[in-house]
Formats: structure tokens, C-alpha cells, sequence
């Protein structure tokens, strides 16, 4: 039997019972302060009731009952919170301190018959037996299940969206009367009745989600909170249906929230920016992670005026002045998305500007698909999402080859970005349509990110297999918190030379035409990596004949370790390649360097002169790889080396290498390179600090002690975790 791997440790837990509830619309309101760290403020839910529920009768108990299969997992010590405004509600105290004690998991309360920590499933979720029983609760009240870490909820409670006025016209036939229970079925259809818009009206929806989530609160619910999760109750709801479908939650951040990370940017200004991994966005707001969860958002934050808000919007936000010093800053997205996709960047960013005058965006020919019939004919068919305003049936959008976009930058690298950056954006824009066709987003931020950021994404499933999922929805990645996951770049580097050798089996032309089509059958759903393999092997059923299958693919190479042995076997040709000979040539004439000035005496002579040949970035990394095979690399050869290329001035896969070298020959005139790479380049420096250890020299070492002791503060947490561990 397989082992039990820790939550705590190992998986992550994914908690939210979407199953019951899904949330369509989060509405953000928030604070932001750089002097403590926190970001402080409200969020306003609005759901539909889940899969499980929409066609089952509001008074299935026994239905609830047996779907209650969270709720008594992963608890934290902090006690449930009873509000003040609803003891009169309570039925009995003892109903209210057996849900405090569940909520606690401190200890087992529980009689001979029962107990809250009974059998798990193999995935790691609870089993639903006995969880929310009466005999042991007193209670079948349905609990809301909602992604939470690292945070202090204050306050919860039910938003009364009757009380908006102009609302009625969402109302349709409900009649307002004075039973608490008929109320909250009309505020539960008026929520459905907004969320269920159709896309033309989104302008409409946006206003009421804004009008909403501004309205009276009617009750303050129960709610506890776990390392994992948030759990809200209403006293006397039973089933999902009957539970508020737009609750507001007051919260803060902690600043050792795994969610976002505080830090400096290059020129030594403070910012804050989210993470993608390990946690994604439960530490910056109570959420629903599943991928599974697609929901729209507005957010409205606030923040110091010198500071930028850049976030993922489908509006440039310009900011607005609230008071002397304080700026406020809005964007909304109508595309449904999961919640990690939320992101937020906020710093004192400036933006790069064009020039006064911009030359025209040309396009290179080779990456441009002239549009056939089917591209027609995909237009013409209906999408595949779910509804929202769908660029890919707007005519104007089809035509647009290059979105709107701007750059970001610390004051620092303003220069650069202009010089590099500002010319490149629009011709990979104008590369990226002219291959796939319609860009599915309205705009463009791009920031150049602080030296920390480490983030390179997040576990996911394997073929169809999610993992085990409960009745609720609540699922677990599986390693998603281990600490060394995301630095590993096998995954990134399978897909990658994957994707070139289906390219070159069934030819450039017609790979590339299937990506434009998977983008316009797929866009704004959720994919797996098979179907995008089926739709290719469907438009090339040539392929099947000559043994190119899903199964295949799979076998050869991703259920198997090591090099794939169609890569093995295709490596021979790479070697004909001109590229790759130029760099072979080079390798040659460098080995040869070596030698020469190895035989050498100590008296310096006079060399013949060895023309190089200019090498690409690539070519450089080729290179400086294929010298890391040498037993032996003088000092004068790996000073000639650097000066012949400029390798402190090269991108960082380049000046990685270069670091390689220094640390692998114990070159010490290149330790202030190795310092400067491990203090500017974090997320890649992780693998040098192991190099630096490795070869237990004591320069060495002491180099790594003290790049660490300068960087720790500022490295995220995972980054800091593995090389602490290798250090120490």
C-alpha cells in the first residue's frame, strides 16, 4: 500500500468544496501598507450553488449530510468565532460548542462510536463517515469550505443584496416578504439572476457586483479557521442551495504569507508582489483554488502615491486621488479564470515610454500563417467556454495584431528597457497572432520582476488523473508543497523538446496551423496536455500509421525517466546542424588554447593570435556547456574566455554557465562574478550554491555562507529552505 505522504509536508491541499459551492465573482477591496507588511481590507463573494446541488431538493438532508467530507481535516488551535448578533439565533449552546470544538482539532471530544479524525481516503482527503453527524455534533448545518492560509479573517457575513436599490428587476417573481426564509431565497436568485447575465451586459454586471458588494450586511456567520482552509456555517442552513450566495469577509494578511512576497526591486525600492507557487493566492485572499473554479474579479486597491498598482485587469488603470498621499487603483477582468491567475505587482515602478515616434511593427515572414477557410469557419462556430465577452467573436479584436501594452521597469533599468525591451514587445505580439491568430486578452502589462522572483509555476495532474477528489470537490496536489519542486525543469524541458519533434514529424506547416486551431477550439477552457495530442493526431491521422499515438507519446516520454529515447535517437542529427558545428569549432580551438598555454612556462610568450568567431546566445551557452566537460581549464584560459565573449555583460543562462566554470576551476579573480549572480539572478543561483558546497573547498564555501547571509532576507521561502539545506 502506498504511503500516507504528510499534507503538512508534502501535498498540497486543495480544500474548497466546489462541489457544493462555486464562486463566480470575487469583489476586492483593500489596503495596502508597506510599513507593517499587511495588506488589510474586504472581500465580497458571489456563488452559484454547486454541480451537485442545482437539480437536488433544498431539504435533501440526508443528501447534505453525506457531503460533508472536509470539514474536520486539517484544523489549526484558532477557536471558532461566535457572533454577537446572532447568540439569539443559536438554538442551544451546546449545538454552538460542539462546532467550536470540531473547529478547534485540538482534541478528540468524540464518543466510542465516532471520532473527528476517522479514515482517510488515499488521496489524503477525509472520509465523509461521521464528520457532520448528528449523534456526534448536534448539527447538520452546511458548511462553506473556502482555500485559506496564513491569514487573519476578523469577520464574516451576509451581504443583503435586496437592500440595493434598482435591484428588483433581478428579483422576477420572488416576492419580498417578511420570513427570514423567503428573504433569503430572494437574495439567493437575485445573486443567481446577476452572475447568469449574459456576456453583452457585462458593463451592467460589473455596476451591480460594485453596488452588491457595497450593501448592508444582514448577520454575521460562524467561521473557523484552519492551516488549510476557512469554514463558514449559518446556524440552521442545511444544504448549499438554501446557504447566502454573497458573503463579505473582513481579513488581513500576515507578512510571512506565502502568497505575496515583500522585498526590495533593483533599485532598492520597496514592493510586493504575488507568487505563483508554491501556495498560489489562499494567503492573499480566502478563495477557491481548484483550477476548476473559474470566477470573474474586481478589485480596488489602495496604496502611498508614489507607488505603482499593476495587476491582471483587462482596464489600464489610472489612478485616482483619495486623499493627500494616498492613491486608489481599479481593474476587472470578465474572462473567467481560476483564482491563480490573480496576480498584483505593486512597487514604484515607472513606465517606459515610446519615443516620439515609433516605427511600424514589422513582422517577420516566416512566422506568418495566411488564414484559410477554416480559419472562417472556427470563427463562425460558438466557443466552447463558458459565456463572457469573447474577443474571438468580436470582428475588431480578430483584426488586432498588436494589443495595447505597456512596460514597467525600476528606475534602474529604464535604459535598458528602452533599448531592448520597448523594441521587442510588439514584434513578439505581432509573431504571436500572426501564428495563432486572435489575442485572447484586451492588453498587455509587463514588469520587469525583482531579482527574487523565483516562481516557474505549479503541480498539476497527470494525463485525466487529477488525483483523488472528494464527493465536495477538495482534492490535494500531489509534492505541490515541496520546496526543491520548483526548481526542477525537467517537466518544462520534455515539453519543450516534445513539442519540436512532433514539429518536425508532421512538419512545421502543419504543426503550427494545429496550434492556431487547439487555440481557437480550447480558449478560456480548462486543457489537458491529451487534448491537445488527440487534436493533433486527429488532423494528422497519417501519423498512426507510422506508430505516432497518445499512448505512445505518453510511454516514450513522460512516464518515463531519464532521456526519451526518440531524443537519444534524433541527437545524432542536432550535430549536422551549421549552428551547432560553429560551436564545435570553437570548442576545438579553445581546447587547443589550453594546451598551448598549459606546455607554457611561467614566462609569458608570445602567442599566435586565435581569431574567434562571434557566437549567438545560444551558441554561447552550447559552448561554455561542452567546456564544462574539461578535466582542466587554465586561469589564463578562462580570462581570455571571458574577455573574448564579454560573459559579465550576457543574460543570466549565459553568465550561469559562466559561473559553472569559475566554481567548477576554482577561478578566484571570477568569485565577484559568482557574487554578483547569486545576489541579482536568486532563482537561478540556487543550483550554484550546491556547486559551491560540492567541491569542499573552503574559499568556496565561505563564499557561499556569505552570498547567503546577504540574500536570505529577500529570497522567498522556498529558495531559502533548499539552500539552507544544503549549507547546513
Amino acid at each position: 500500500m502506498e504511503k500516507q505522504l504528510d499534507p503538512m509536508k508534502d501535498d498540497l491541499p486543495l480544500m474548497a468544496n466546489t462541489s457544493h459551492m462555486l464562486v463566480k465573482h470575487y469583489t476586492l477591496d483593500l489596503d495596502v501598507d508597506f510599513k507593517s507588511q499587511i495588506i488589510e481590507g474586504i472581500i465580497v463573494f458571489f456563488f452559484e450553488t454547486g454541480s451537485r446541488y442545482r437539480k437536488t431538493s433544498s431539504t435533501d438532508e440526508e443528501g447534505c449530510q453525506s457531503q460533508f467530507d472536509e470539514t474536520c481535516k486539517i484544523r489549526a488551535s484558532e477557536p471558532c468565532h461566535i457572533p454577537v448578533t446572532d447568540l439569539s439565533a443559536c438554538s442551544s449552546t451546546m449545538e454552538y460548542n460542539d462546532f467550536a470544538v470540531c473547529g478547534k482539532g485540538e482534541k478528540d471530544t468524540s464518543d466510542k462510536n465516532g471520532n473527528h479524525s476517522n479514515g482517510e481516503q488515499a488521496s489524503g482527503i477525509p472520509s465523509s463517515k461521521n464528520c457532520c453527524d448528528i449523534e456526534n455534533h448536534g448539527s447538520t448545518d452546511f458548511l462553506l469550505v473556502l482555500d485559506c492560509c496564513d491569514l487573519s479573517v476578523l469577520k464574516v457575513e451576509e451581504v443583503d443584496v435586496a437592500a440595493v436599490a434598482d435591484i428588483e428587476k433581478f428579483a422576477r417573481s420572488a416576492k419580498l416578504t417578511d420570513a427570514s426564509e423567503e428573504l433569503g431565497n430572494l437574495r439567493n436568485q437575485i445573486v443567481h439572476e446577476l452572475v447568469t447575465l449574459p456576456a453583452d451586459r457585462w458593463k451592467e454586471q460589473l455596476y451591480y457586483y460594485t453596488r452588491c458588494s457595497q450593501a448592508p450586511g444582514c448577520g454575521e456567520l460562524l467561521f473557523t479557521t484552519g492551516t488549510w482552509s476557512l469554514e463558514i456555517r449559518k446556524l440552521g442552513i442545511r444544504t448549499p442551495r438554501d446557504f447566502p450566495h454573497a458573503i463579505r469577509i473582513w481579513y488581513k494578511t500576515k507578512p510571512e504569507g506565502r502568497s505575496v512576497t515583500w522585498t526590495t526591486d533593483q533599485s532598492g525600492r520597496p514592493c510586493v508582489y504575488t507568487m505563483g507557487s508554491p501556495i498560489n493566492n489562499r494567503a492573499l485572499f480566502p478563495c477557491q483554488e481548484p483550477p476548476v473554479a473559474l470566477s470573474t474579479w474586481q478589485a480596488t486597491v489602495r496604496t502611498a502615491a508614489r507607488f505603482v498598482v499593476l495587476m491582471s485587469g483587462e482596464n489600464s488603470a489610472e489612478p485616482v486621488q483619495l486623499q493627500e498621499g494616498i492613491l486608489s487603483w481599479y481593474y476587472y477582468v470578465t474572462m473567467p479564470m481560476p483564482a491563480s491567475t490573480f496576480t498584483i505587482a505593486i512597487g514604484c515602478w515607472e513606465e517606459v515610454k515610446q519615443q516620439p515616434f515609433t516605427a511600424d511593427v514589422q513582422t517577420n515572414s516566416d512566422f506568418s500563417l495566411p488564414f484559410s477557410q477554416a480559419d472562417l469557419r472556427w470563427h463562425e462556430e460558438r466557443c466552447g467556454h463558458v459565456e463572457y465577452p469573447c474577443r474571438f467573436q468580436n470582428p475588431a479584436a480578430r483584426l488586432q495584431t498588436v494589443i495595447p501594452y505597456r512596460v514597467f521597469a525600476p528606475w534602474c533599468l529604464m535604459e535598458n528597457c528602452k533599448e531592448l525591451v520597448l523594441q521587442l514587445i510588439p514584434q513578439c505580439l505581432s509573431a504571436a497572432y500572426t501564428t495563432l491568430g486572435t489575442h485572447p486578452f484586451s492588453r498587455l502589462d509587463v514588469l520587469i520582476v525583482p531579482s527574487n522572483f523565483s516562481s516557474l509555476g505549479m503541480a498539476r495532474p497527470n494525463k485525466e488523473n487529477t488525483g483523488e477528489v472528494s464527493e465536495s470537490g477538495a482534492s490535494v496536489v500531489k509534492h505541490g508543497l515541496k520546496a526543491e519542486k520548483i526548481f526542477l525543469q525537467v517537466h518544462y524541458l520534455k515539453g519543450y523538446f516534445l513539442l519540436r519533434s512532433l514539429a518536425r514529424a508532421i512538419g512545421e506547416a502543419s504543426y503550427l496551423a494545429s496550434l492556431r486551431k487547439f487555440v481557437h477550439k480550447f480558449h478560456g477552457q480548462l486543457v489537458l496536455s491529451q487534448d491537445f495530442l488527440y487534436m493533433l493526431l486527429e488532423d494528422i491521422p497519417e501519423q498512426k500509421e507510422s506508430g505516432l499515438t497518445v499512448e505512445s507519446i505518453f510511454q516514450n516520454w513522460l512516464d518515463t525517466s531519464g532521456m526519451p529515447k526518440p531524443l537519444l535517437e534524433e541527437g545524432e542529427t542536432w550535430k549536422e546542424c551549421q549552428l551547432v558545428q560553429q560551436v564545435s569549432g570553437e570548442v576545438t580551438k579553445w581546447i587547443q588554447t589550453n594546451q598551448r598555454i598549459r606546455k607554457s612556462s611561467k614566462k609569458k610568450r608570445k602567442q599566435d593570435e586565435v581569431i574567434f568567431q562571434k557566437l549567438l546566445p545560444d551558441q554561447l551557452v552550447l559552448l561554455l556547456e561542452s567546456l564544462l566537460e574539461e578535466k582542466t581549464l587554465c586561469p589564463r584560459t578562462l580570462q581570455c574566455l571571458e574577455k573574448t565573449y564579454k560573459l559579465r555583460e550576457q543574460d543570466a543562462e549565459v553568465r550561469h554557465r559562466w559561473c559553472e566554470l569559475i566554481v567548477k576551476h576554482k577561478y578566484v579573480p571570477g568569485y565577484g562574478d559568482v557574487e554578483k549572480f547569486l545576489r541579482e539572478d536568486q532563482a537561478m543561483g540556487v543550483y550554484l550554491y550546491g556547486e559551491l558546497m560540492v567541491n569542499e573547498d573552503a574559499k568556496q564555501q565561505e563564499l557561499a555562507y556569505k552570498c547567503f547571509a546577504a540574500a536570505q532576507e529577500h529570497m522567498d521561502v522556498s529558495s531559502a529552505k533548499v539552500v539552507a539545506e544544503m549549507l547546513f
